[in-house]
């Protein structure tokens, strides 16, 4: 696994800790962007974060939470709820939009 990222070679966040800009995410900024909210990232982590990645490059759009709730339950049936709050603990926004280099959703589209 790859060391944290320099202070230099991070890329801008905003004042709430969100990258200014998405494009430059990568696996290692997910990374030390975990690491800074305390987040050790495993395989479920990055289910989420992949997928969240994905669809951003679809649609340049932060997906909804009830879009990754369904793609996870595609995988855990009738757990995708409960698993984004366990992999998550203090919010999709405040969490998993970071760790996955979403500017800070404004508004939520059906993306």
């Amino acid at each position: 696994m790859e060391a944290g990222i320099a202070g230099a070679d991070m890329p801008v966040l905003d004042a709430e800790g969100y990258l200014i800009d998405p494009g430059e995410w990568n696996e290692a900024v997910a990374r030390e962007l975990a690491a800074r909210l305390g987040i050790v990232l495993a395989d479920d982590h990055w289910e989420v974060i992949r997928f969240m990645r994905s669809r951003y490059e679809e649609h340049q759009v932060a997906v909804d939470v009830r879009h990754v709730i369904k793609h996870l339950e595609a995988r855990y049936p009738a757990r995708g709820r409960a698993l984004i709050f366990e992999l998550f603990p203090y919010g999709y926004v405040a969490q998993a939009c970071k760790i996955a280099g979403m500017e800070r959703p404004r508004a939520w589209s059906t993306g």
